[in-house]
Parts: C-alpha cells; sequence; structure tokens
C-alpha cells in the first residue's frame, strides 16, 4: 500500500495507513481485502467497502483501491482479479459494484470498463473536507 500511496501522491504515514486497513483485515462486516499472488511477495491488492443503496435494492461494494506493481502490469492481472472479486461479491448478495475514477480516459476508467462498469448518472460526487 506504501508503494500505492507514494506512486498516487496520498500523503498517508504507517500509522494512518494501519489504522485504515486493519479493520477490514480483522474480518469488518465495513468491506474486505484480496491480496494478489503469494503473501510473502504479493503483486498488488485490492480494497472494497461497503455500503447501503436503497436505489439499488440493498448493498453495494465500493472499489476503493485497485493496485498492481509496476513491474507486472498490463498483463491482465487487475482485470482478472477484479472479475473474480466482482463474482465473488456478486454471489454473496451484492447487489452492484461501484468505483469513482478520475476520469473516462484514466488508466482506472479502463480497467472498470474492462471488468462491465459502465458509466452511471453523471454526477459530482461531493464530501466534506473531514
Amino acid at each position: 500500500m506504501l508503494r500505492c500511496h507514494e506512486e498516487r501522491g496520498i500523503a498517508m504515514d504507517d500509522a494512518a495507513r494501519e489504522k485504515a486497513l486493519a479493520p477490514l483485515l480483522d474480518e469488518s462486516p465495513l468491506g474486505a481485502v484480496w491480496l494478489i499472488g503469494p503473501i510473502r511477495a504479493p503483486l498488488g491488492y485490492v480494497v472494497v467497502t461497503f455500503g447501503w443503496s436503497v436505489a439499488d435494492g440493498g448493498m453495494i461494494g465500493w472499489i476503493e483501491d485497485v493496485f498492481v506493481r509496476q513491474s507486472v502490469r498490463r498483463r491482465g492481472i487487475g482485470t482478472e482479479v477484479l472479475h473474480a472479486v466482482s463474482k465473488s461479491l456478486s454471489q454473496a448478495g451484492i447487489q452492484r459494484l461501484r468505483a469513482a475514477v478520475p476520469s473516462d480516459e484514466s488508466p482506472a476508467a479502463r480497467l472498470c470498463h474492462r471488468i462491465g462498469l459502465r458509466d452511471g448518472q453523471t454526477v459530482h460526487v461531493m464530501s466534506d473536507t473531514a
């Protein structure tokens, strides 16, 4: 995760990363983490958090983070893993899988399109400053 954050310019120290990730690793019902590849030398990871949507009829998943080491990118690993994650979540009753991506031209958007996610309504996502 440190490599991912460095690459994306996310300023977060190890303690903050651990605090944010620990509940998901401890089987919190609010999300899940999948390592890609062997535990001793992972190729990357996927983080999905869960929420509720009345419009979607129940539990939905948000792809929070997908990271594949730069040395093994463009081999279809991210696409394959996200297909498997999507299928697993669907079988577990997740009604919809969503992702917020920077733009339609971003690598993240192209990856989401490859696994079958499509553009939804045009909305502006807003958040507080906390």
